[in-house]
């Protein structure tokens, strides 16, 4: 009986890692009923440099803020890849009359924005040192990004919005029709 009893012990371990392999198993890899499927790894497109901004399409933000400078959305570069993210064209003109032209990106999954080109005066696109994806910080310096996502882009708690409904949400928050 008792050399019973000590095969019976030694095997109880060894149940428990069989038994726990073979639900792992059964389980598809998911550790919780409730847990979500597996996300699909994100993969970015390459997206196509836009036509240089004109005026006539510029929609002016408001960022509400004792900014020298303005900001404005090209409303024809706006748009909303498969990959998630939404692209646009940034122009920033300051008190002096210097401008900043800039195709750029922002991830909503991640809270991100990326720049992908700079306007030169001549109205060519150059891609820039650097693309990597940076985080958006609600500051000063930053205040367009953070504005875009979270007023326009990505709004917490609500259906991310298409194209459309951008372009009419930043023509409304600027007064025009």
């Amino acid at each position: 009986m008792a050399a019973a009893s000590r095969l019976v012990r030694s095997c109880i371990p060894l149940f428990f890692v069989v038994t726990g392999i073979a639900l792992g198993g059964c389980a598809g890899g998911r550790t919780s009923l409730f847990e979500e499927e597996a996300k699909p790894v994100w993969k970015e497109i390459e997206p196509a440099l836009p036509a240089f901004p004109e005026s006539a399409n510029l929609i002016p933000l408001d960022l509400a803020s004792a900014s020298t400078s303005s900001s404005f959305v090209d409303e024809k570069s706006l748009t909303l890849a498969e990959d998630g993210v939404v692209r646009f064209t940034l122009v920033v003109r300051g008190a002096g009359g210097a401008q900043n032209v800039s195709f750029e990106g922002i991830r909503c999954d991640t809270a991100e924005r990326k720049l992908y080109a700079i306007g030169r005066g001549d109205k060519e696109w150059v891609r820039p040192r650097t693309d990597e994806w940076q985080r958006i910080r609600d500051n000063a310096f930053n205040r367009q990004y953070a504005l875009l996502a979270k007023d326009f882009f990505c709004p917490l708690g609500s259906i991310r919005p298409n194209r459309d409904q951008i372009v009419q949400s930043l023509r409304q928050a600027a007064g025009l029709r």
